[in-house]
């Protein structure tokens, strides 16, 4: 009796020693755009598994630099062409990358503000020309959205004429600048627009020169927990985030 108590309390004891009898802690590397729609969506995951997410945001071009340098992840959320290539220097797990969403370029101005004509190329053009300031991200720091509209600044021939009154964000909301008052027109993907307090979002660009940035999410190649990584990323891309998407300016992103 005393011996079958024994291997009982020891079996016991293994049970709640084991990752599955524990709450774990998974860390998601997320790129900035895409941080209020993790943070949303994660309490659902957490609330299912009784586990813990760490999230941790910044640019696409920065998340790249800091999983080459070798840190530690169990979920990154960026690019397709970020994780691809991550992947061709095992930096991600093999074949783990999966399609979530896409998001455009769109126009802000602050809360009560008038709102230009952006509707076609030449307004837009006339709206950002108009504007005492303008307001990106700036393409140094990596932010897909913030080397987009510098090409497409360029490429409009507007630059040079932008160029001394911009004001750009290092990372971020570039709302922020917009609803401080500090700048007067602010580019910046949709979906890190429509969830921002003090500003209106003006439309989204041009189909001519729109710009959709598609984010994805892939398990870290040295995970300790590779099957809750994926039942995390099946929530980002469930039914719920599919609703989610919507409300925030974004659409599915296909295969």
């Amino acid at each position: 009796m005393r011996n079958t108590l024994l291997i009982l309390a020891g079996a016991i004891g293994a049970a709640l020693s084991s990752p599955a009898a524990q709450a774990l802690e998974l860390k998601v590397l997320t790129a900035g755009a895409f941080k209020s729609t993790v943070a949303t969506l994660g309490p659902e995951y957490e609330k299912a598994s009784g586990n813990k997410l760490i999230i941790d945001a910044d640019t696409v071009g920065a998340l790249v630099k800091r999983v080459e340098a070798g840190e530690p992840f169990d979920v990154i959320v960026m690019t397709p062409e970020a994780i691809d290539g991550l992947a061709a220097k095992s930096k991600i797990a093999p074949f783990s990358r999966t399609n979530l969403a896409r998001v455009g370029v769109g126009v802000m101005v602050k809360e009560g503000a008038p709102k230009p004509d952006i509707s076609t190329v030449d307004a837009f053009k006339k709206a950002v020309l108009d504007a005492k300031s303008v307001s990106f991200i700036d393409p140094a720091s990596g932010g897909s959205s913030g080397i987009y509209v510098a090409k497409l600044l360029d490429r409009l021939g507007i630059a040079d004429q932008v160029k001394p009154k911009e004001l750009l964000k290092q990372g971020g909301y570039v709302a922020d600048l917009i609803s401080s008052g500090q700048s007067e027109l602010g580019i910046h993907q949709i979906s890190e627009i429509v969830p921002a307090k003090g500003v209106s979002l003006v439309g989204p660009l041009p189909k001519e020169i729109q710009n959709y940035t598609v984010y994805a999410a892939a398990v870290g190649p040295a995970t300790k927990y590779p099957d809750e990584a994926k039942k995390l990323i099946d929530v980002f891309s469930g039914p719920s985030a599919q609703a989610l998407f919507k409300s925030k300016g974004m659409e599915p992103a296909g295969p």
